[in-house]
């Protein structure tokens, strides 16, 4: 029986871990961010906004009603199962998408931290829950949260880019604290929080049978590792 809480208690541990490391240095770093050349804010401020919830969601949306229209009107099994195959992966991102959205909402909302424009008069660590105000949501950044959660879905599907993958939700992550939107705290936790959420849909997914199979290692692969891993026995002999 696969557990994906005590598997992936990792991510909370590193959670807070960066959480107890980055805190006290909040306002210092993020003074020093937003001091940066002009030349560099610009540039963040211009990619920052990939990091939003609502293309990934409707792009998502959009996908899987497109591979069920297909999967209907196909009349070949190929294009059957091509359209199948979209169906889930866009499912996937989608419930991966939209759960990271509900649970860095709730948690803004519950946590109520300022944001750094907000710091000389409420200082970095000033905390008022529940008012639902865009000044007092900067923990966790839904930003970095949706990055990690799109470049962790990203991640889960191809393991053999997932350096790279890191590189780009760390870009979009850093850039929230050189506009001045989020602390570097509020970023690591969005970062994992969302990175936590592709696992564990993943794992959902494994239970299913749905374009995830359990690996080796008790955790979810691709199916087309799965394939290759078949393939590659009957190619030696």
């Amino acid at each position: 029986m696969r557990r994906p809480l005590s598997s992936t208690s990792w991510i909370l541990l590193t959670t807070i871990v960066l959480m107890l490391a980055l805190m006290p240095l909040d306002p210092h770093l993020s003074k020093w961010a937003q001091d940066l050349p002009e030349a560099v804010v610009d540039f963040n401020k211009a990619i920052t906004d990939f990091g939003t919830f609502g293309w990934m969601i409707y792009a998502s949306a959009f996908l899987l009603l497109v591979a069920l229209i297909a999967k209907r009107a196909a009349q070949q099994e190929t294009v059957r199962q091509r359209a199948r195959t979209v169906r889930r992966l866009s499912a996937y991102f989608l419930l991966t998408i939209g759960t990271a959205s509900v649970l860095v909402h709730g948690l803004k909302f519950l946590i109520g931290r300022a944001r750094p424009e907000l710091m000389e008069e409420y200082g970095a660590y000033s905390l008022t829950p529940f008012t639902g105000e865009r000044l007092f949501e900067s923990f966790p950044s839904g930003h970095s949260t949706a990055a990690g959660a799109l470049f962790g879905a990203f991640a889960m599907l191809m393991p053999q880019f997932r350096p790279l993958f890191f590189v780009f939700a760390m870009t979009i992550g850093m850039s929230r604290v050189i506009v001045g939107a989020h602390y570097p705290s509020d970023v690591a936790a969005g970062l994992l929080l969302g990175l936590w959420t592709a696992v564990m849909i993943a794992f959902l997914f494994a239970r299913q049978g749905w374009h995830f199979r359990w690996g080796a290692n008790g955790w979810p692969v691709p199916n087309s590792a799965h394939a290759a891993s078949r393939q590659e026995p009957q190619a030696e002999q």
